[in-house]
């Protein structure tokens, strides 16, 4: 192959060499040398650099490759120090026949011919793109999905052309001694800001997950500090994207799921506001509500529970018998005011789904309320939504609306009309601080707990939400989620894991939790690791 380009090269010098020494005897006659005067200018354009998405530290999601063009006036000396360094062979050819200035991409900035111009341009995507559902991708400069189209105006607007003007004569050929005007691109800078943190956003794609979901959010603010979505998939790979059965174009951290247990902190809600909270009940592994049979994981039972007990074993009976002590539009009001069944919408097209909350009616029938209050039934929510109601725990009632766009910038410092975070009171300060205890027990007094991390304390609820749907040896499918945050002593981040089919949420779901909480607590605290 390298012989076959060498020869190739070789060629199209000796060709070149002909094609000069031709233009130099016709430039002697007079009649050739007139067309000269009539003088014009052609612009080689390479390409262009559209607007960046920055994290929230003005860290590039994109553009951050640079790729050389060169912008040749083709010439026997101007080829031959080229071709070593390109492997565009048809823009070559097409000059040579033309013998019109071209532009092709190079490996190297630094050429010695005066008509060689080499500038820089950005590659819009890398090899392996972070947050690429959230990012979203182009076609022939057009944003499709996500924020690439969501905000393509402002971004394609901030276009920056990397452009070589030539003076030519009537011909096309470049003038001898003439001035180029050269145009790098120099709006480097423009583009949006979103919340994403890009070290979060990597820490939480290098985990060990086939399908499903990991948010994290900041608890005081509600930035989306990231958003990653299992399997993922690149610009490049639409095609086998489409054609996988597990949807790797899906956004899972916006799509409704089966909750299970981690809502069982609403029905502990409701309860401390019924003044419940001492409401005691014994677990003998199964318990009937109108000759309807409800199972706890273990059907051997717990014996005499608390409310707290019941959290740390996550008893599915305990939460049914108390769900015919409460009332279903408190219930349902409490699940409201912490954004269950309701949209998120994080831009134009970045929207999460509202889930299924049941209706006041639909909660009237005794068996449903049950599995209401253990998070199964009519229930369903998102991933960003249960990670969105942690916070409203964490920040003592006072929950953030998640944001994921900050604003435009022009200069990669400032950030032009940021809005302030947004509030909604979920509930009570005490009833937050009730909550608060019972993920700080469910975890730490749990001695089964596989969401421990080593190098911070954390609190947190799993879920193992039954689908109704089975294998073939007739196995049903489990949702393992687990939401939780930290540290305890001041809440930082808030995270949800989901393990879309990935079984119990102790097993799937909370080592991965573990693992980002240690992972950010050491990005926050690097001297941890040098610790004895």
């Amino acid at each position: 192959m390298y012989k076959r380009i060498t020869l190739l090269g070789a060629i199209m010098i000796l060709g070149n060499a002909v094609l000069v020494a031709n233009l130099a005897f016709y430039m002697k006659n007079s009649s050739y040398a007139e067309t000269a005067l009539h003088q014009s200018q052609i612009t080689v354009t390479a390409g262009s650099a559209e607007g960046v998405i920055y994290d929230r530290n003005f860290k590039p999601f994109v553009n951050q490759e640079l790729k050389y063009y060169a912008f040749v006036n083709p010439t026997q000396e101007s080829i031959s120090e080229l071709l070593p360094h390109t492997r565009e062979i048809t823009p070559i050819l097409k000059a040579l026949q033309k013998k019109m200035p071209f532009t092709c991409e190079v490996n190297s900035s630094e050429f010695q011919s005066s008509d060689i111009t080499v500038l820089e341009l950005p590659e819009r995507y890398s090899e392996n793109p972070l947050a690429q559902h959230v990012l979203g991708y182009t076609l022939e400069h057009t944003g499709i999905t996500g924020l690439e189209s969501d905000y393509n105006q402002v971004l394609r607007n901030l276009e920056d052309t990397a452009s070589v003007t030539y003076t030519v004569d009537a011909t096309g050929h470049v003038l001898a001694g003439a001035e180029k005007i050269i145009s790098p691109v120099e709006n480097k800078n423009s583009g949006i800001v979103t919340t994403l943190d890009i070290t979060i956003q990597e820490i939480c794609e290098s985990q060990e997950l086939k399908k499903g979901a990991i948010v994290v959010m900041d608890i005081e603010s509600g930035d989306i500090l990231a958003m990653a979505s299992f399997p993922d998939y690149t610009p490049d790979s639409l095609g086998e994207a489409i054609a996988n059965s597990d949807s790797p174009l899906i956004n899972r951290c916006l799509y409704a799921y089966n909750v299970g247990s981690i809502f069982k902190l609403m029905t502990c809600a409701t309860a401390y506001t019924q003044n419940l909270k001492n409401f005691s009940a014994i677990c003998t592994g199964s318990t009937e509500i109108k000759n309807q049979i409800f199972r706890c994981h273990d059907w051997n039972g717990h014996d005499l529970l608390n409310m707290k007990q019941a959290m740390i074993y996550s008893c599915n009976t305990y939460f049914v018998q108390l769900s015919q002590f409460l009332q279903p539009v408190l219930m349902r009001e409490t699940a409201q005011n912490f954004g269950f069944g309701t949209q998120i919408v994080l831009s134009k097209s970045i929207v999460s789904s509202s889930g299924t909350l049941p209706k006041i009616k639909d909660l009237s029938l005794p068996a449903e309320m049950a599995n209401f209050c253990f998070g199964q039934g009519l229930l369903t929510a998102t991933p960003l939504q249960v990670t969105q109601m942690t916070c409203g725990i964490a920040n003592d009632g006072k929950m953030p609306l998640a944001r994921l766009v900050r604003g435009i910038t022009d200069d990669k410092q400032t950030i032009l009309e940021e809005r302030s975070p947004m509030y909604a009171r979920a509930t009570k300060r005490n009833v937050a601080y009730y909550l608060q205890d019972m993920m700080i027990s469910a975890v730490n007094e749990n001695e089964n707990s596989n969401a421990i991390p080593e190098h911070v304390f954390v609190a947190g609820k799993t879920s193992t939400a039954q689908t109704g749907r089975y294998d073939e040896e007739n196995q049903e499918y489990c949702h393992a989620w687990i939401t939780g945050y930290f540290p305890i002593s001041k809440p930082k981040y808030a995270v949800t894991v989901l393990v879309e089919d990935g079984g119990y949420g102790n097993d799937a779901a909370a080592p991965i939790f573990r693992n980002i909480a240690d992972a950010i607590t050491l990005l926050d605290n690097p001297q941890i690791a040098s610790q004895p």
